[in-house]
């Protein structure tokens, strides 16, 4: 479909739902999985656009992978740190996870590995992880501009020891470089120049390491520290569910003074966009959780928020769809970052939010958006998953939203609307 049209709802949202695997954590679980000694099963994988390229990518690299959709689950059998092709041609699409993470992988291997993406990948950055990969042994052979794709990587194994790198564009580049480090062939030191960007996801990183058996010893913010010789241990692992999609749900709840209980998501989960269930906290929602679901139950009317958003920026899109409804005005700061992602979030963000009749102010590194009325409209999405999901829920509170190529949900979440109609007919069936 070219478009979709979202209901407006008269009613709150009443509704139990299941969110799909971690795209994060897949993609995390499928690179240390790669990398131990034997078969690891991950249950509760995710089946989405950038985890089937990263998926392929492990394939051409003769690891082998068997997926299982209809189990959700994805059995990868690891050569214990070996690449065993020494020559691929490795295509990311518009995945940043796999772009990084098979960089950084092919960069243990004796090898040569080309890397490409579609347009909107060859434009986001990768130099940092790659400047590190060249000191650490590799030769990048770049066909466009330096730091950005296509390109082809010569592997020598990779060294170690000690490098700085910047991460204050993306935190997957540091990410990468750590799930490797253990190969090296000596110990590594990464120490991080200025601001590490989106901290919760080298947390999210780091635990899933300790989860495979290595360790990650961190000092300050800004420096990690792993020795060589430890390994992965092939095991079995559920991936939970993905916290970020769940924040559409949730926001559903919290715009239409409904509730949404997603199952065997907790407060505990690893996943740094957790913290999204604080955000609707403080806008005035009631957030119940248990050992095997979080419940959001909606105010009568959200409240304005002035809230530093850098750890958690991948919900941007999300709080600011709801903001038009709150009481007062929704300021986001810190995330200068999200201009390099899927499309540049900010601009995207103001532009349709502003096609909708909304008062919206862009700066360089954040936005403020007054309580407005909406004029319907349809949303450009800009191939971005998350401004098609995030102005979906938008339109549950005003007839006349219309989302725009509704597939490009598929990079992270090919069923979204599937998942969402069925939550607005269980609340018709609960009302």
């Amino acid at each position: 479909m070219d478009t979709i049209a979202i209901p407006a709802l008269n009613r709150p949202v009443d509704a139990t739902v299941e969110i799909p695997g971690s795209k994060s954590l897949t993609n995390r679980a499928l690179l240390v999985a790669a990398l131990a000694q034997g078969d690891s099963i991950l249950e509760n994988a995710l089946f989405s656009e950038d985890s089937e390229y990263f998926a392929k990518c492990l394939e051409q690299l003769s690891i082998p992978i068997t997926l299982n959709p209809n189990l959700t689950q994805i059995q990868v059998a690891g050569r214990g740190g070996d690449i065993p092709a020494k020559q691929a041609d490795l295509f990311v699409g518009l995945s940043g996870t796999t772009a990084r993470f098979i960089s950084a992988l092919v960069a243990l291997g004796n090898g040569e590995y080309r890397l490409d993406g579609v347009t909107r990948m060859r434009e986001r950055p990768m130099g940092d992880l790659l400047t590190v990969l060249q000191m650490g042994g590799a030769t990048v052979n770049f066909e466009g501009n330096s730091g950005f794709m296509p390109y082809t990587l010569y592997s020598r194994q990779f060294a170690g020891g000690n490098f700085r790198l910047k991460a204050n564009q993306t935190s997957q580049q540091l990410s990468a470089l750590l799930m490797i480090a253990p190969y090296a062939q000596q110990d590594t030191i990464f120490e991080v120049e200025g601001t590490l960007v989106s901290q919760s996801y080298v947390k999210m990183t780091c635990r899933l390491m300790a989860d495979f058996g290595v360790e990650v010893i961190q000092i300050g913010d800004n420096q990690f520290q792993i020795k060589a010789g430890q390994r992965y241990q092939a095991r079995h692992y559920t991936v939970e569910p993905d916290a970020s999609n769940a924040s559409y749900f949730f926001a559903a709840a919290a715009v239409t003074g409904g509730r949404v209980r997603v199952k065997n998501l907790t407060k505990q989960s690893c996943q740094g966009d957790i913290l999204w269930l604080n955000v609707l906290e403080q806008m005035g929602c009631q957030i119940n959780d248990s050992d095997d679901y979080t419940e959001v139950t909606g105010p009568k009317q959200l409240q304005g928020i002035d809230i530093d958003m850098n750890d958690i920026s991948d919900l941007v899109q999300t709080l600011a769809a709801i903001a038009p409804f709150a009481s007062s005005p929704v300021t986001i700061r810190n995330v200068e970052h999200i201009r390099y992602k899927e499309t540049d979030r900010i601009l995207a963000v103001v532009t349709e939010l502003r096609r909708l009749g909304v008062k919206v102010e862009e700066f360089a590194d954040r936005l403020k958006i007054e309580p407005s009325p909406i004029t319907p409209a349809a949303i450009e999405t800009y191939h971005d998953h998350r401004m098609a999901m995030a102005f979906t829920v938008t339109g549950l509170k005003v007839p006349g939203i219309v989302i725009k190529d509704p597939g490009c949900t598929a990079k992270t979440f090919p069923d979204y609307f599937t998942r969402f109609f069925q939550m607005l007919e269980q609340s018709e069936i609960d009302q």
